[in-house]
């Protein structure tokens, strides 16, 4: 485990890849869905015959073959369908942005389908002038985009105690990054005008829920969103189509979805997801509140227990994600011996405040046994803990904000298992 990896150039690759090329060519490997009438030198079945024209698909979808792409439950996880989660193919995906079809679900009462002509959000309390919107209205003001991560506070949750739940999607697939479109919340609370007394709100959703939680105005003035598009879409009704809350940084139950209501008042209204639910129980038996912030955290999604690696040894390119809801990631580092020994990985892409980044690791695998973990570090400084130390902070008793480093154990076959070391 301790062995240094043989860092393989991606020169090198290529130069082997080229001298096997002759033998890869006369003997190319199939698959079981493989046709070798298709392969080289044969002309391929669909060279052969013209394809569906235009606007047949008037709504594009994926290949057939990547059918098999998208949310995942799991059924013994909650007592209904209707108040339960859905989880994100972090292994399937690759660059920050996640498609609309395949953010993760969380609902407290089922997806409410709202008629936009029916649609209005109410804007009363400590305000000069109480006001509702219609949907048009919210589209005719002024506009931003932003890229952000959202993260339900319970992802990882079943983690607390010990390795659970064998796969990515599953132990960290309740996030996702898309580009919101909306209007800033200060422009609304600015046409409403604010009390002196004006200190919180309360954001209330239009599902058979209605979920509410209290938001601090400091937070509402500063980069708070009422979104109404996601990656140039109009929000799906799974993500609160017409209008969700978007809360950079914060814990997604406080993203209300379907916004229905902003109450402006000079307290906060202890509602049930922010007293019996969404607090954090501490080892002592005393519970933490209002604790927000997603901090910083980080996942290998591949390979990972649904993406094992597929080939023997030879050059690897290992690939995840960080985020942190304090801006943006400064560093990820990289362990393949369960982090006794720690590599900078390479950020890749954008690197924007409070939205997901991705990270590579490339190294030659000799097909011994790995530790796999990453380990991220925002620009505040802050470093992503291990299990262990965030436990001596936090006991066992929590639920929600479990940001510790994930460690994927790799056999020499390929297969992946989530693990933990001590």
């Amino acid at each position: 485990m301790s062995k240094k990896p043989n860092r393989t150039s991606r020169r090198g690759f290529l130069r082997t890849a080229l001298a096997g090329g002759a033998a890869a060519i006369a003997s190319p490997a199939l698959t079981a869905d493989s046709n070798p009438a298709n392969l080289p030198p044969n002309v391929a079945d669909w060279s052969k015959t013209l394809g569906e024209g235009v606007a047949v698909r008037t709504y594009g979808k994926p290949a057939k073959s990547e059918a098999h792409i998208g949310r995942r439950d799991v059924s013994w996880l909650t007592a209904s369908p209707q108040s339960s989660v859905s989880f994100t193919p972090l292994h399937e995906i690759d660059g920050i942005i996640t498609p609309n079809g395949l953010c993760f679900e969380r609902h407290h009462s089922g997806i409410a389908e709202v008629n936009p002509a029916d649609y209005r959000l109410m804007l009363h309390g400590l305000v000069d002038k109480p006001l509702m919107f219609t949907l048009d209205d919210i589209k005719r003001m002024p506009r931003v985009n932003r890229a952000y991560f959202c993260e339900c506070a319970a992802n990882s949750g079943m983690e607390w105690r010990g390795a659970q739940l064998n796969g990515a999607q599953f132990t960290h697939g309740m996030v996702h990054c898309v580009m919101y479109t909306g209007v800033p919340l200060k422009v609304l609370l600015n046409e409403a005008g604010l009390k002196p007394s004006a200190k919180w709100l309360l954001l209330e959703g239009g599902d058979a829920a209605a979920m509410t939680r209290s938001l601090p105005l400091a937070k509402a003035l500063d980069d708070a969103l009422v979104a109404y598009r996601m990656n140039g879409e109009m929000l799906y009704p799974e993500n609160g189509y017409p209008v969700r809350m978007v809360l950079p940084g914060w814990e997604a139950n406080i993203w209300v979805k379907w916004l229905r209501r902003i109450e402006v008042g000079d307290q906060p209204w202890h509602t049930r997801e922010e007293t019996s639910k969404y607090t954090d129980v501490m080892a002592d038996g005393q519970a933490r509140r209002f604790t927000y912030v997603m901090e910083a955290k980080s996942v290998i999604t591949n390979p990972s227990p649904q993406a094992p690696i597929n080939h023997k040894s030879g050059f690897t390119v290992l690939s995840g994600i960080a985020w942190s809801g304090r801006g943006k990631i400064a560093r990820v580092d990289v362990s393949i011996d369960g982090g006794r020994n720690w590599r900078p990985a390479k950020i890749d892409g954008p690197a924007w405040d409070k939205a997901l980044t991705r990270f590579y690791y490339e190294f030659d695998w000799d097909g011994s046994e790995l530790l796999l973990q990453s380990r991220a570090m925002d620009e505040s400084g802050y470093v992503q803990p291990s299990k262990t130390e965030l436990r001596k902070y936090r006991g066992v008793n929590s639920i929600y904000h479990n940001n510790g480093i994930q460690t994927w154990h790799v056999r020499s076959n390929g297969e992946v298992e989530n693990v933990e070391v001590g």
